[in-house]
């Protein structure tokens, strides 16, 4: 006859779990380790797997530590890879959505404008600043001079002014950069 092993307790508290850490830590990553054929994702889920059964408030009964910790491990495999399938899906969804819109500016689109608007901000250093803001409105918002001006608190005959001055700002810095 086999011997009987040891009774369990009947509920993990914090050091029974720590004891079950200890005795079988190393075993359950080895175990991952063969399954996921890298070892520091099998660390990371051994770790899950611990912390999991630290936050069950269940009471439970270990004879077969083993069993129970490939149990819990296979469960985290399981839950991450639907969250991976998931992110996967909705990384395709979007890469699907922003090749088939009409309009969806392309990286190379996005790296030109980007390039654009630094050297628009460059052209516009040592600006005034009610003549660089005039221009960023009128420009890139479409605002009217009128709308500028009350938003500015000028006349719009000073918006025109500021614009004037704005233009012929960049077109300065733009031919001598220096």
């Amino acid at each position: 006859m086999p011997p009987i092993p040891p009774p369990c307790p009947p509920s993990l508290d914090a050091a029974s779990v720590g004891e079950l850490y200890v005795e079988h830590n190393g075993w359950l990553t080895g175990w991952l380790r063969k399954r996921l054929g890298c070892s520091q994702n099998a660390a990371d889920v051994a770790q899950d797997t611990f912390v999991r059964i630290l936050a069950t408030r269940e009471q439970l009964g270990l004879r077969e530590p083993k069993a129970f910790l490939a149990t819990v491990a296979r469960r985290l495999l399981i839950d991450r890879a639907r969250r991976r399938a998931i992110e996967q899906a909705y990384l395709d969804e979007l890469q699907y959505l922003a090749e088939s819109l009409d309009g969806f500016p392309s990286a190379e689109q996005v790296a030109a404008a980007v390039e654009a608007l630094e050297q628009i901000a460059e052209a516009l250093q040592g600006l005034a600043s009610k003549a660089r803001q005039a221009f960023l409105w009128r420009q890139l918002d479409g605002l009217s001079h009128a709308e500028i001006a009350a938003r500015l608190g000028v006349s719009t005959k000073m918006v025109q002014k500021y614009l004037v001055q704005a233009l012929l700002h960049c077109h300065r810095r733009l031919e001598d950069p220096a």
